[in-house]
């Protein structure tokens, strides 16, 4: 196990943004470079080839995005390119983030239905299949995992399912909390759109947000006939840009940020270094161990089954009489930053502990200081391990 040498700070062990390996802080600090210059043009194509090797996207297949941003972005790339106005798209809602989602698709004019799940409660293939076959539906939206709840959708049995089901429905897949933590195979599930962030698993300063489109994504841009009423996130700006830069030869639209980028091909080489299924593990075992630490001090999880637990965090029902606004600053002064809660009329009730990146593999001690501080902050709170 490593031991990061970076100045001493309260660890963000937040479901993002995460902390960071030293490398990646160094190519975060490099000296400013010219967008179009040489060595920024190599470096920018490896990364969108990273990109797809994260995804397991084979090289000519559809095309990867990096864009000034945040994951919010990737919403507004796939409503104003890929939905046209009152075309219908099925949201598979399991929480805060589902609903941001459904909320951007409606501003660009789409007509969105929902399938809304239980609090906790992972999307189930049946139900999804019955709604989706009531309409006929541009696009399916599957939160993988979303960050307000912890919740892990079952994505290659739904996907599979989608696809034979409405072979022509674009699959739609909010990564943001999930990639590089959670599979995806996005080719072998035919995945259309997987869009995510750097600050998560991906394990970089925030600032990005990276889309993987496929062929039938890009097609169904190609071929619409309404206009895009989008100027920054057009794909007609953006992918002759991407497809440029990727092949080795810089182009121009929008100033990319620069190091931001840097420290994004600093932080996926780690990832592909140590191995993609390496990394599924190590998030496995980080999460195995917090949520066994949670249920020893007695402590219950917004997902109950474990099979709809998320791997790179823990949503986590805080006891009676204790708030979130209580323990967040308590838990500060030992060095640990937690998320409180997103979900409206309990969020005070529960907090998120992130384990995802560096603190799940090279700097694993991170999780047992959180975990140990968790543990420290209850006991003097007055409350014992057994608290329900």
């Amino acid at each position: 196990m490593e031991q990061s040498s970076q100045p001493s700070h309260t660890l963000s062990m937040i479901p993002g943004p995460i902390e960071i390996h030293d490398s990646v802080a160094q190519a975060m600090a490099s000296p400013s470079v010219p967008h179009v210059a040489g060595p920024f043009v190599k470096v920018f194509s490896e990364t969108l080839k990273m990109v797809r090797q994260v995804l397991d996207n084979a090289p000519g297949k559809g095309q990867p995005l990096i864009l000034s941003g945040g994951g919010t972005v990737g919403w507004d790339v796939v409503a104003a390119n890929l939905i046209q106005p009152s075309e219908k798209v099925l949201v598979l809602n399991i929480g805060y983030f589902s609903d941001g989602f459904a909320d951007c698709l409606a501003a660009y004019g789409a007509s969105v239905d929902h399938v809304r799940f239980e609090l906790g409660v992972a999307p189930d293939v049946d139900r999804s299949l019955e709604a989706l076959k009531a309409s006929e539906y541009r696009a399916v939206i599957i939160t993988h995992v979303d960050t307000s709840t912890g919740v892990l959708s079952p994505l290659k049995d739904l996907a599979l399912a989608i696809r034979k089901a409405s072979p022509n429905t674009l699959i739609v897949v909010d990564g943001v909390c999930s990639v590089a933590v959670e599979e995806i195979r996005f080719d072998a599930w035919d995945l259309d759109v997987v869009l995510t962030a750097s600050q998560k698993g991906l394990g970089a300063p925030a600032g990005l947000s990276v889309i993987q489109l496929s062929d039938r994504a890009i097609a169904a841009f190609e071929n619409r006939t309404a206009p895009v009423h989008a100027y920054y996130v057009s794909l007609a700006k953006w992918l002759p840009v991407m497809r440029s830069n990727e092949d080795g030869k810089p182009m121009y639209f929008s100033t990319q940020a620069v190091q931001n980028i840097l420290a994004l091909h600093a932080s996926m080489k780690l990832i592909l270094d140590q191995g993609i299924d390496k990394t599924f593990a190590a998030h496995i075992a980080g999460s195995n161990k917090a949520k066994a630490a949670v249920a020893k001090l007695g402590l219950k999880q917004i997902p109950a089954k474990a099979e709809d637990q998320a791997h790179g965090l823990t949503t986590i029902y805080l006891p009676n009489g204790l708030t979130g606004p209580d323990i967040i600053p308590k838990l500060a002064g030992k060095g640990v930053f937690l998320a409180g809660g997103l979900i409206k009329g309990i969020a005070a009730n529960y907090i998120r502990l992130g384990h995802m990146g560096v603190s799940v593999s090279r700097y694993s001690y991170q999780l047992d200081t959180a975990l140990k501080a968790l543990e420290e902050t209850l006991g003097e709170s007055g409350q014992s391990s057994t608290s329900a």
